[in-house]
């Protein structure tokens, strides 16, 4: 076992998610999205969350798988606290973090964050007629979103659990609509 910065590195290479687990503090699974397109897989406690976006306790207990809070959507000074069904994330103007990436339910927000929140491609600007990223010409064919990236990320978040309590939505009345047929079946009329 080594000792990086604080943190002790398994010998097992099944011990963590990202390979690095905090002494003595619990620790939960995530990933770590910048607006740059990195990716950095965490494995983290709670007080570093804390400390890296600057929220308090109490908003971070939103977001707690263990404790039952209902969909909220918290605006904090310096971030957006998401608790919306399964997506539990902070988003700050330069990252997203979110909580339990590998959750099947999960892995798809990760996807589309991926593709929607791309990295800056330096090499656009030498490409093409030698225009800057931003411009007229990207706003006329749609290759560049020009909001800002907190905005981006939680129109990702947005959508998904949009989609996702829809097809719930549709499979409650696959189930339901033959249900009630049956019933109203069965009712008579007594005149």
């Amino acid at each position: 076992m080594g000792r990086e910065g604080g943190y002790v590195v398994p010998a097992d290479p099944q011990a963590g998610q990202g390979g690095l687990k905090k002494k003595g503090a619990a620790s939960r699974s995530w990933i770590l999205m910048d607006c740059t397109g990195e990716e950095t897989p965490l494995d983290v406690d709670k007080y570093e969350i804390m400390h890296r976006v600057q929220i308090h306790a109490r908003d971070l207990r939103i977001i707690d798988p263990l404790l039952s809070y209902p969909s909220t959507i918290l605006g904090r000074e310096k971030a957006i606290v998401l608790n919306l069904e399964h997506i539990k994330a902070i988003i700050t103007a330069e990252e997203v973090l979110l909580r339990d990436p590998l959750d099947d339910n999960v892995a798809p927000v990760v996807e589309e964050l991926r593709r929607r929140l791309p990295p800056i491609n330096p090499n656009r600007e030498a490409q093409g007629d030698g225009k800057e990223l931003g411009t007229q010409h990207d706003v006329d064919t749609g290759e560049e979103d020009e909001s800002p990236f907190e905005f981006r990320a939680l129109e990702v978040a947005l959508e998904a659990i949009c989609s996702f309590l829809s097809a719930r939505t549709t499979e409650l009345e696959t189930a339901a609509y033959p249900a009630l047929d049956a019933l109203t079946s069965k009712v008579h009329s007594y005149i």
